[in-house]
């Protein structure tokens, strides 16, 4: 026998109120035989007597009392869920999960969302700062419906380009390159290197740098944040290929890498395998259109 149903509990409830089958049959626009057969139903799956039928009506015993209260509880709970999913889901003031990578935590993400904000206001935003390997496993998951990432995932994801970011050498002040207009993986091969840790998408790229210059990386210091990593060098600790917008914020000296593929794009990513809630979608085709934040 299939499980008793939401909407049939609310009928119970109709016929808990009025306790008279055609008056409750009236007021839910059914027939009386109707009623009375699901009234049988529900307590045939329920294993016990609910009402008392008598000439002037049907009341509720003891256990009915206590099917009458759960059905309650069920049903408004049923609808408070349907009321918090449409609030969540509302285009204008639902919720979008959108994560980043630390490193554009202080440049594209402010810009985005003051573009995203002005046009919903109410719109509720969850942000999660993490490293690209989270953030994929957070797509996956459903933790996150959007992400600001770094390269270009493989799989089931769409790719929107929202920011490309040239790539720099950055070294200590004093430095033998520091007054160089560019320079090469090759002119700092075997100098201490600080960059993040092995997992991150950065730190692949800038191995894939030097591997095709032909150049040693000899790694001294890792950090997962790319602020870090600059004031580590800043502090004369080694050398680090950071974007340049990161250069020079605790004095280090910026000098464009002369590379092929010296550049980071950095794209706003969602799985393609799921159809995206309506915030969410929102969201994208509006930072699509205020786009791209070079």
């Amino acid at each position: 026998m299939p499980a008793v149903q939401i909407e049939e509990l609310r009928s119970l409830l109709v016929l808990g109120e009025h306790q008279h089958v055609t008056e409750a049959a009236a007021a839910l626009q059914t027939s009386q035989p109707t009623l009375s057969r699901l009234l049988v139903r529900i307590e045939a799956e329920l294993g016990a007597r609910l009402f008392e039928r008598d000439a002037k009506g049907v009341h509720p015993n003891p256990l009915g009392e206590l099917a009458l209260a759960a059905s309650r509880d069920i049903v408004e709970r049923y609808d408070r869920l349907r009321r918090d999913l449409a609030s969540a889901l509302d285009p204008d003031s639902g919720t979008v999960r959108l994560a980043f990578l630390d490193s554009m935590s202080t440049s594209l993400v402010p810009r985005m969302l003051h573009d995203v904000r002005q046009r919903a206001p109410h719109l509720r935003i969850e942000l999660r700062q993490e490293p690209s390997h989270e953030i994929l496993r957070d797509l996956t998951t459903g933790a996150a419906e959007l992400a600001l990432t770094s390269p270009r995932p493989d799989g089931p994801y769409g790719w929107q380009v929202m920011q490309r970011q040239r790539l720099a050498l950055i070294v200590p002040p004093g430095h033998r390159l520091a007054g160089r207009r560019s320079a090469r993986p090759a002119d700092v091969a075997g100098e201490d290197f600080v960059t993040v840790p092995p997992g991150f998408g950065f730190r692949a790229q800038v191995e894939e740098l030097f591997a095709a210059a032909g150049a040693t990386l000899r790694v001294a210091f890792e950090i997962g944040d790319l602020g870090t990593v600059e004031g580590l060098v800043g502090a004369g600790l080694g050398v680090a290929v950071v974007p340049e917008q990161f250069a020079g914020a605790t004095g280090t000296i910026g000098i464009p890498l002369w590379a092929p593929g010296a550049e980071r794009v950095v794209g706003l990513t969602w799985r393609t395998d799921r159809k995206p809630a309506p915030p969410a979608e929102r969201f994208r085709r509006w930072v699509e259109e205020a786009g791209p934040y070079d």
